[in-house]
């Protein structure tokens, strides 16, 4: 059998079982603790542990993962840095000028200000 068709059935199914034993063994006891209000003062809904959650966070993270998959995309250079000559040190620098002008971008907009504007 293909080993890729095989992949493809093989991992649902192992994701289904795991999924249920999970169901059918884990402990489904509630105590005092688990069920009191949070340190912030919310009060747990039943069956639900979700709360409030600034949107802030989000774009922070999103904003490094963009900047961390460009450096990323670096990684090659710097492993054929004696291959490259002066035309791939060039094409680098001019990398890294485009990727500090949409950092200077994105902090001039306030996209990564770490303090809370709406109070």
């Amino acid at each position: 059998m293909n080993n890729l068709l095989m992949l493809f059935i093989l991992v649902p199914i192992l994701a289904f079982a795991l999924l249920a034993l999970n169901v059918l063994l884990a402990p489904k006891n509630s105590y005092e603790a688990k069920i009191s209000p949070y340190e912030c003062g919310f009060l747990a809904i039943e069956g639900q542990t979700r709360s409030t959650f600034q949107i802030h966070f989000y774009i922070v993270a999103m904003l490094f993962l963009v900047f961390d998959l460009e450096i990323l995309l670096l990684f090659p250079l710097a492993v054929t840095l004696y291959q490259v000559s002066t035309y791939g040190f060039v094409i680098a620098l001019i990398f890294f000028f485009v990727l500090t002008i949409g950092f200077i971008l994105e902090i001039g907009s306030g996209a990564i200000s770490l303090t809370n504007s709406q109070k």
